[in-house]
């Protein structure tokens, strides 16, 4: 359901690009129809092949699952592209599971979570600034991330509504501090059409556990992101290509997390 879910955000929240010309749409439509068709061609690809093939792009979107599929194994790219201008910090992948408009809370602050939330006690510190160094008072830090089941407030059933969610007020000195919990690594849906595909290729799942960030101040460009840690099985083959050396955490163990 979390595919499918994934959809009805996007309808919800994205803009279209409308205003994209004839010779963009015809550019790229043919560059994409001759790579498929070169496939086809090079790989000696068979009717049955095909048919399946055909199935499987139904299927993908009877289950609603074409914003996963997309976010896991193309957005990498897009977002390559979006970011190459960019000094500072490194971009990444914003994914399926972000949802606007979470509570804003001011630093320091401690997530909205359950009374009884499993895992690390997690303190995420940092300071935001330009990229000459200098702070960016009241800079905004949304952050949201999978709980220590790999589960997403508002994509899993039974989780509180913005669980693990929110948008930390950065102080004058750009400086926030942040109290959550530990996400772990999880395995994107794989009950539907796009779990047919890694069965059926002989891939893993699996997405190293990691924290979405959002960061923004007037004046300044978007900065979406994401961190991992240290030790984590899937930093080398994430599923979704999105990990760069330069977003790798290493925490320091304390005796309370």
């Amino acid at each position: 359901a979390s595919g499918s879910r994934a959809t009805e955000r996007f309808r919800e929240h994205k803009q279209f690009a409308a205003g994209v010309s004839q010779e963009r749409v015809n550019l790229l439509a043919s560059r994409l129809v001759k790579a498929v068709n070169d496939t086809v061609l090079e790989e000696k690809v068979t009717y049955d092949e095909y048919n399946a093939f055909k199935a499987w792009l139904i299927k993908v979107g009877e289950d609603g699952e074409w914003p996963l599929f997309l976010d896991v194994w193309v957005e990498h790219s897009v977002e390559q592209v979006a970011n190459e201008h960019r000094e500072g910090s490194k971009g990444s992948i914003e994914g399926p599971y972000y949802v606007p408009d979470a509570p804003q809370l001011q630093s320091p602050a401690t997530l909205p979570m359950r009374e009884d939330e499993a895992g690390t006690p997690l303190l995420f510190q940092g300071r935001v600034t330009n990229v000459d160094g200098e702070p960016l008072a009241g800079a905004h830090v949304e952050i949201w991330h999978a709980d220590d089941a790999g589960f997403y407030s508002q994509y899993a059933p039974g989780l509180p509504e913005w669980n693990l969610r929110g948008t930390v007020v950065a102080d004058a000195d750009g400086f926030y501090q942040i109290n959550t919990m530990q996400p772990a690594p999880y395995q994107i849906p794989t009950d539907g059409a796009c779990g047919q595909l890694i069965a059926a290729a002989g891939w893993h799942a699996w997405r190293p556990a990691h924290l979405h960030l959002k960061v923004s101040a007037p004046g300044h460009e978007l900065l979406t992101s994401q961190l991992y840690f240290t030790g984590d099985a899937h930093v080398e083959d994430d599923i979704a290509s999105a990990v760069k050396p330069e977003l790798i955490l290493d925490p320091t163990p304390r005796a309370d997390g």
